[in-house]
């Protein structure tokens, strides 16, 4: 059987179109969590710390209020930092983090806004627990007593567990519990240099019951369920620590391409040490191969040179750890260059004078670099006045020099340095250098009309410096008006041909480059520069880029384009233009910054895209404005109740509730169309929505859905209708839940109703802002779910109330099947469900009954409870049978004291019987009667009225 939802009070609203006033309201937040928690508690008023499991799931949902429908926006500040909003963030309402680590925990922010009033922020502190195994070191010192001769052993045994909250150690010897006093020999402390609960074990003069197993226990209290954890360390009187041998050379020097093992052995060390391998380079290469203590290198490559230590731990002592340097061979990079004497201030190489040649190359390793001259081709030794040279490696490594003194005109020729490894396998590098007559110094220029250099943004140039001279030198290019990187991100580029070439310039490049001479490849003099002013030129950069603007027929449209920059600054001429029509060009104002095109008054031939060009030498920014009469979607007012049960089989109905964004801003809404369609299927349905009259700004319309097929979801498509056309549309998902829930989180209850004939009402409130007359020892200190923002209802059982005073809460109707005039010989069945808080020493009674429509039977009691039930929060269920439509009433009586408060909350009425009902014990007998008395009272009367 199924069910429909009426809400009393609120008939007129089934009509289609029935509109009513004033939904607009800002954002609240409230944060509830359905991960796995192990608790939840409140801290200073506002702010909550969840606690939660390492490798857990952590689910926060962030519930809003307010319509418009607010964006929902999650961020994390870790606890350490400020409480800024950080870049990182969520956009939806849950924050789902599954196997949540120690790192992620923090204060997680949920941000709500929707443009009315200030956005609302919760924040909730999440604390993630953890126990890592804890590991034990040993530590001994040996001393020789004064007078005697005999060793004295004491030994340190320390334990460290990392956690969260702080951990607690115990230690034992064997199955004896070891606890400071217990042992004259022992001694239990926490070292003054640790914060926490780090616990030393001492043992003093070691004795033969020493040499024992010991195990340390570490426990963070079961918190989160975590269990113990607790590692054994067994002493011996030959426990040492760890000493170790490296089977191989320091350094090993190699050439590319070689396999490379590394052996590493143990020679003490109780218990036995385990051997890791680390590299310099923060980890391994990754074709390395670890077998026991044996590292290899396969194929080894520069990249893979460095410091190898193998590494050796058993938790005595400190580890042992034992090093080698592994060199791999290369040769880089060859540079010369020539010093004219430098005794005389001419560059030029002259006969009779003294050159230099100097010769640099970078080699590894360079002790094993060795230089070799030719002249022509032929080898050449050192004599009077080839005096030949390798200057000290700590100087300048890698280099030698060929001094030629008294230069001859047989000097002249090809000179070659060549550079190469003792070792072999490496290939040599040979540099030449032409001494001859016609040997120059070198000269830079830079040539006509490339200074300044103007350019468009976007394009390819070409910064130019002639170089002339032989040898012709290498050009360093820099930045010569401020400290900045060059296009390539370096501060200095080089040019073999005395050219940079930018590709895709901007504007941030405008200014002055340096072009200088470098000593390499050419002469050692001082360095020739010259300076390339290089100009950026860029069209208008303009605002706005693209606005919609929505306007009625018959309005003005005002449209104002704005320059931010441009170069060169002097802007040229402005175009407005529709669609691809000019309706106005002319001179741009030097004295303003902005173009304005006005339509006086909007036709239809008015609507579509206007573009205003801002045109300087360089090009021309764009502004461009789409006027439109189009409708702005309609907002869903998302507050809806849970869909209605339908009052036929296998069918439900929703009301759809929704307000219109901005009515004003455009012609008038004559209609909406309204498409509907089964998730999962193709085809829409649609019809259109008629409006009478005009649509004011936060009007909540509402038109009922029907024929809704359970349990399917529906996706609904709502489009504004004007002169214009059809506006933007707005899209919702209709999900069937086939039961009814109310938290009292919104100010209309759910539709309950209080009762006009009883002595006093229900009152709805949240433990954070319950007024001054709460009085203590009653009551809850939060709703439900544990907040203090969420809220309930309550009795205030404070004066002027009485003993027996009674409050009663109404639901909205819920229908059954439709009238059959056989009368329903199977009545349906619904769990109504709710939770409530009776704690106080002057408790009364609540009462929950059943009220059915037709019915001349009073109603009917299925629930009753009295007496306090303690500080908590408690569960009730019970299985209804109703035979009409019906509505259940919750009716709180006042004991004998003000310490009386009754609070309910999370009312629920679901399809089927109860599931595991929690037990009722003071009530269960009453109830039960009294159900299965009204049940049978309710078949007769239905009977005889369809026998009428």
């Amino acid at each position: 059987m199924d069910l429909t939802i009426c809400v009393l009070g609120l008939l007129a609203l089934i009509v289609d179109g029935i509109r009513c006033q004033g939904v607009y309201a800002p954002p609240t937040v409230r944060i509830i969590h359905s991960g796995h928690a192990c608790n939840v508690e409140e801290e200073r008023h506002t702010e909550r710390v969840y606690t939660i499991r390492e490798g857990e799931t952590l689910e926060l949902t962030c519930l809003v209020t307010g319509h418009p429908r607010p964006q929902i926006r999650w961020t994390k500040t870790a606890g350490s930092v400020s409480d800024r909003f950080q870049d990182s963030s969520v956009f939806n309402e849950t924050l789902h983090i599954a196997k949540i680590q120690r790192t992620q925990g923090g204060r997680y922010y949920c941000k709500a806004e929707n443009g009315l009033g200030s956005p609302a922020i919760k924040s909730i502190r999440v604390d993630v627990y953890y126990l890592d195994d804890p590991v034990v070191t040993v530590h001994q010192s040996i001393g020789e007593a004064k007078e005697q001769f005999y060793y004295e052993r004491t030994v340190f045994l320390r334990c460290v567990a990392n956690s969260n909250p702080p951990v607690r150690y115990s230690w034992h010897r064997g199955r004896e519990v070891l606890t400071q006093g217990s042992d004259k020999g022992v001694e239990i402390y926490e070292p003054f240099f640790t914060q926490g609960e780090t616990k030393i074990l001492k043992l003093k003069n070691l004795r033969p019951q020493d040499y024992a197993n010991y195990s340390c226990i570490a426990s963070v209290r079961n918190v989160c369920g975590i269990p113990d954890r607790s590692v054994i360390f067994r002493l011996t009187n030959k426990t040492a620590s760890p000493s170790i041998k490296l089977l191989v050379e320091d350094p090993i020097v190699v050439n590319p391409g070689q396999t490379v093992s590394l052996v590493c052995i143990t020679t003490g060390g109780e218990p036995p040490p385990i051997l890791t391998w680390v590299s310099s380079n923060d980890s391994l290469p990754q074709r390395s191969v670890v077998k026991g203590g044996t590292l290899t290198l396969p194929a080894i490559t520069s990249d893979e040179a460095g410091v190898y230590s193998c590494v050796a731990s058993n938790n005595v002592g400190n580890p042992a750890k034992k090093s080698t340097t592994i060199v791999v061979r290369a040769l880089k990079k060859g540079r010369f260059w020539i010093t004219p004497d430098p005794y005389h201030n001419d560059d030029h190489i002259q006969i009779g004078r003294e050159v230099k040649i100097s010769c640099q190359v970078e080699a590894t390793p360079p002790e094993e670099l060795t230089f070799s001259w030719l002249k022509n081709g032929r080898a050449l030794r050192s004599s009077e006045r080839m005096v030949i040279t390798q200057t000290d490696p700590d100087i300048s490594p890698g280099t030698t020099n060929l001094d030629i003194i008294d230069l001859k005109f047989t000097d002249f020729g090809t000179y070659t340095c060549v550079a190469a490894l003792k070792g072999g396998g490496i290939p040599e590098i040979s540099i030449d250098v032409n001494i001859s007559s016609t040997t120059v110094p070198p000269n830079l220029t830079v040539p006509r009309g490339k200074s300044p250099l103007v350019a468009r943004e976007g394009d390819t140039v070409e910064l130019e410096c002639l170089v002339s001279g032989k040898p012709k030198p290498i050009i360093l290019w820099s930045r010569a008006d401020k400290e900045a990187p060059m296009p390539d991100g370096s501060m200095q580029m080089e040019s073999y041909d005395g050219v940079l070439r930018i590709v895709n310039v901007s504007r941030e490049m405008t200014g002055s480059y340096r072009c200088q001479t470098s000593q390499y490849n050419g002469f050692n003099v001082k360095p020739r520069e010259a300076i390339v002013e290089l100009i950026v030129q860029y069209p208008p950069t303009v605002e706005p880029v693209f606005m919609e603007m929505r306007q009625g027929l018959g309005r003005p449209v005002v449209m104002t384009c704005r320059v931010l920059r441009a170069h060169p600054s002097r802007v040229l001429r402005f175009e407005w233009l529709l669609s691809n029509r000019l309706l106005h060009a002319g001179a741009f104002d030097a004295q303003r910054d902005e173009t304005e095109y006005t339509i006086r008054s909007l036709n239809r031939d008015g609507w579509g895209e206007y573009t205003c060009n801002v045109i300087n030498e360089a090009g021309a920014g764009k502004c461009t404005f789409q006027v439109t009469g189009k409708a702005y979607p309609p907002e869903f007012y998302y507050d809806t109740y849970n869909p209605l049960w339908q009052n036929r089989p296998r069918v439900y109905g929703f009301k759809l509730q929704w307000t219109q964004m901005n009515p004003n801003a455009v012609d008038r809404i004559v209609a909406y169309r309204l498409g509907i369609r089964q998730m999962g299927l193709q085809r829409w349905w649609e019809q259109e929505i008629p409006v009478d009259g005009t649509i004011n700004k936060g009007e909540l319309m509402t038109h009922n859905l029907t024929e809704l097929i359970k349990p399917e979801s529906y996706e609904v498509r709502l489009t504004p209708i004007t002169r214009f056309g059809e506006g933007d549309s707005a899209i919702r998902i209709v999900t069937y839940s086939g039961e009814f829930h109310c938290s009292f989180e919104e100010e209309p209850i759910c539709m309950f109703t209080q009762d006009k004939n009883d002595d006093f009402d229900w009152t709805r409130h949240s433990a954070a802002t319950r007024d001054t007359k709460y009085t203590p020892n009653t009551g809850p200190s939060g709703d439900h779910s544990g907040s203090k923002q969420g809220f309930y209802m309550y009795i205030e059982t404070s004066r002027p109330r009485k003993e027996g005073d009674q409050a009663r809460l109404i639901s909205p109707f819920f229908n059954v099947a439709p009238k059959n005039p056989y009368g329903i010989t199977n009545p349906p069945a619904y769990c109504f469900g709710f939770f409530y808080h009776m704690y106080g020493k002057h408790i009364g009674t609540l009462n929950a009954f059943l009220k059915q429509k037709g019915q001349t039977a009073s109603e009917g009691l299925v629930w009753s409870l009295s007496g306090n039930q303690g500080d908590r929060w408690k569960q009730a269920k019970v299985s209804i049978h109703p035979t009409s439509s019906f509505q259940v009433v919750l009716q709180g009586i006042r004991g004998p004291g003000i310490e009386g408060d009754i609070a309910i909350d999370d009312i629920t009425l679901e399809e089927g019987e109860c599931r595991d009902p929690p037990p009722n014990l003071s009530a269960k007998a009453l109830s039960t009667s009294c159900h299965i008395w009204l049940l049978c009272v309710t078949l007769v009367l239905t009977l005889l009225e369809g026998q009428r």
